[in-house]
């Protein structure tokens, strides 16, 4: 697994709106050890009457030696919760935060610049490692089990859908990760996939993309020279007309590149078993995996 585990200690970023209690109380149910909350004003209150509530980031990972963090605020506030926690020694941090202004994005990722802190989204579902009963987000935890195979995404309706049918296959994840439908996401699809490679737990990855950008020609170059586990890969949007945007920010075509056609072209040369049929992603995989004696 990767990114978090059993060790991981959670700091909710506005843990006492409707929807952050909603979730972590999901998160919690789960098994995620979530060790304090910080909003502005309330610090001193108990969240739930349990989990301390603190002003700022600082002062909770002082105190309760958090090291990730899961962020429910406004977008107008949410790139300078990123900085707060990066700023904070805050590891892996995870945003949810849907509309964050594209300029706000940019400052955020010069800010992070040089800091050993991994952000997951925004614009995503979160993050989680089944093997360790640990979920940072908002993700449905009732259909993942323990397993190999990692899984990692630029939609968070077909990162359901697809361990869904990995689950039904009797394939488990070791981490699913949703990287978020924004142009600037905090993490690649490179930077999973050195993660994914050098996990002794991880056996082979699951890769689902989108229009938009050329994320997954660079996975495709790095899956080439560096990756030697299977890859296996779906990309959304083939029937999507240029310059019009598709749910997400960033999935819009704005040139040749950014077409599912040159996304599988890449895909497929450097190996990668493409499948067309998000119907099939379950099926494919398990076929993979028999190949390679990996199941």
């Amino acid at each position: 697994m990767i990114l978090v585990n059993e060790n991981t200690k959670l700091v909710v970023q506005g843990i006492t709106g409707r929807e952050a209690t909603f979730h972590t109380e999901r998160c919690i149910e789960y098994g995620t050890k979530v060790v304090a909350g910080v909003t502005p004003g309330k610090g001193g209150i108990k969240w739930e009457g349990e989990i301390p509530v603190f002003n700022t980031v600082e002062k909770a990972v002082k105190e309760t030696d958090a090291n990730a963090s899961l962020i429910f605020v406004p977008a107008a506030f949410a790139s300078d919760a990123i900085m707060e926690a990066a700023d904070s020694r805050i590891e892996v941090v995870v945003c949810i935060t849907e509309f964050i202004p594209a300029l706000q994005e940019v400052k955020w990722h010069q800010h992070l610049r040089g800091k050993k802190c991994w952000v997951i989204g925004p614009n995503c579902p979160g993050i989680i490692s089944p093997p360790a009963r640990c979920k940072i987000g908002i993700m449905p935890s009732d259909i993942f089990m323990p397993g190999k195979v990692g899984l990692m995404s630029r939609s968070g309706t077909l990162t359901y859908e697809f361990v869904y049918q990995l689950t039904g296959q009797g394939i488990g994840q070791c981490t699913c990760a949703g990287l978020g439908g924004d142009p600037l996401p905090g993490s690649s699809f490179v930077d999973l996939l050195e993660l994914f490679q050098a996990d002794p737990e991880t056996s082979a990855v699951v890769l689902i993309g989108e229009i938009g950008g050329t994320y997954e020609q660079d996975a495709a170059e790095f899956i080439k020279s560096e990756m030697t586990k299977p890859v296996i890969a779906f990309v959304a949007g083939a029937t999507a007309p240029p310059g019009r945007r598709m749910g997400h920010a960033g999935a819009i075509i704005t040139g040749s590149a950014s077409k599912v056609s040159e996304k599988i072209k890449a895909l497929r040369s450097a190996g990668v078993t493409v499948v067309e049929n998000p119907a099939e992603i379950g099926l494919t995989t398990k076929k993979v995996l028999e190949e390679r004696g990996l199941l």
